[in-house]
This record gives structure tokens, C-alpha cells and sequence, in this order.
């Protein structure tokens, strides 16, 4: 269940939230709510893929 949760979550994120390496963002010029998204982002994708 709690896969089916993440691999929930992640569908929305890939909707909703903007994607940095689309626009080849760099990360030591991202700002504190863009790596807070970054995190964000791998932290679901990494319990989706568990």
C-alpha cells in the first residue's frame, strides 16, 4: 500500500510541479523553495521505486 501511495504522489508531482532539468536549471543558483521541490521530488521517487 504505502508503494501505491508514492507511485500516487509521484503521478501528481510529475503534473504539478515544475520540472528544473527541463530548464537546465543550475543547482548552486537554485533558490531555497527550488531545492526544497528538488527534494521533494527524489524523496518520492525514490519510495516509488523501493
Amino acid at each position: 500500500m504505502k508503494k501505491h501511495l508514492f507511485k500516487s504522489i509521484a503521478k501528481l508531482n510529475k503534473r504539478l510541479l515544475p520540472s528544473f532539468s527541463k530548464k537546465q536549471l543550475d543547482l548552486s543558483k537554485a533558490n531555497k523553495l527550488q531545492m526544497a521541490i528538488i527534494g521533494w521530488r527524489a524523496y518520492i521517487t525514490k519510495n516509488a521505486l523501493d
